[in-house]
């Protein structure tokens, strides 16, 4: 078995945290699902995100330099199924759905996601068949919901851990 095979069937192992990362701007409004977004660094807020080269947002996320990370909700699994060109619906389309506005760089915002990290792209690093995105991230919204997580090429919900109320 070839060794990209082997890579793809060990990362499948991984569990990853489903999000929908978008970018609006002059070159266009675009959103992907993508599981490959990690931190950096807290000083300052950084995260990075991959996106395929032969992707058409790709040029997009570039261009716009802004970019916002939605990390999804369990709630979210048809959104991330749209976005990752599952459904066949089409890009316009996805943004008419509901939960999404637009912050004041025109970039679309999942606003019931666990989390959005609004920023503009500090670098790109061109590796192998991905562009990676190094985002610093200037604004922070949380909320507290179950998370949806993507292991063995399946879509999974994580319960959320809730903290017990305090004994007077």
């Amino acid at each position: 078995m070839p060794i990209q095979q082997q890579f793809r069937d060990a990362m499948s192992n991984l569990a990853a945290a489903v999000n929908v990362v978008t970018s609006g701007g002059e070159a266009g409004t675009v959103g992907l699902t993508a599981t490959a977004v990690c931190s950096v660094t807290d000083s300052p807020a950084t995260v990075l995100v991959c996106v395929n080269r032969n992707s058409a947002s790709n040029q997009i996320f570039k261009d716009n330099g802004r970019i916002c990370v939605n990390v999804c909700a369990a709630e979210h699994k048809d959104m991330s199924m749209h976005f990752a060109g599952m459904t066949g619906m089409a890009m316009e389309d996805r943004f008419q759905l509901p939960g999404w506005e637009f912050n004041q760089h025109g970039v679309p915002v999942l606003t019931d996601s666990l989390a959005t990290l609004e920023g503009k792209v500090a670098s790109v690093s061109e590796v192998g068949t991905h562009s990676v995105f190094f985002v610093e991230v200037e604004s922070i919204t949380t909320t507290e919901s179950d998370a949806l997580v993507y292991f063995s090429r399946e879509f999974k919900s994580v319960e959320a851990t809730r903290k017990m109320p305090e004994v007077a």
